[in-house]
């Protein structure tokens, strides 16, 4: 069951739950190897199939998508995903790539991290990335959030078994 997120405000982005008309914005990243390449997954071949997965009615986590207030286009999906113990999710993002290096993910993810925080009163949050992701590791490590290990031979992906590193941040040490 889809589940209907509340609409989160930041200085330049309202993020809001996913909308059918969403998916061209975003395929043109889900589809490049490059973008796609810390993934667990490779690129998207269709946005059909991108569509199929963006909006998959039995997928049980919190997806937003950051709409840029000034032009009116999707620029972000940012995830909030269930973990057994109800106090701890873990997060994602994606920018699309006309937009990344531009401040979205550390704007839009500030948002959501007090959110869960906050509102949905968490303990802890856990992202989940490739070591030789670097923009990704850099912007998690300026929110707060620890390295706390390594896992070694963690995945097999589109570009071979990866090792995982995994990034968690306690309500306590959240200083947004």
């Amino acid at each position: 069951m889809k589940r209907i997120v509340p609409t989160l405000e930041t200085a330049r982005f309202t993020l809001r739950n996913i909308q059918p008309g969403d998916t061209p914005h975003f395929f043109p990243t889900f589809a490049d190897e490059e973008q796609m390449r810390w993934w667990s997954r490779g690129p998207f071949k269709s946005a059909e199939e991108l569509d199929g997965w963006l909006r998959d009615p039995d997928w049980d986590g919190h997806c937003w998508i950051a709409e840029d207030r000034a032009t009116g286009a999707p620029v972000a999906r940012l995830v909030a995903i269930p973990d057994d113990d109800p106090a701890v999710m873990e997060t994602g993002y994606l920018v699309v790539k006309t937009r990344q290096h531009d401040g979205v993910a550390r704007e839009c993810m500030t948002a959501l991290l007090d959110r869960m925080f906050q509102a949905m009163g968490l303990r802890r949050v856990w992202a989940d990335t490739d070591p030789d992701n670097t923009p990704s590791n850099r912007l998690l490590e300026s929110l707060g959030f620890a390295c706390e290990g390594r896992l070694r031979e963690q995945w097999e992906t589109h570009i071979g078994v990866r090792d995982s590193f995994i990034w968690g941040l306690l309500a306590r040490e959240w200083r947004g």
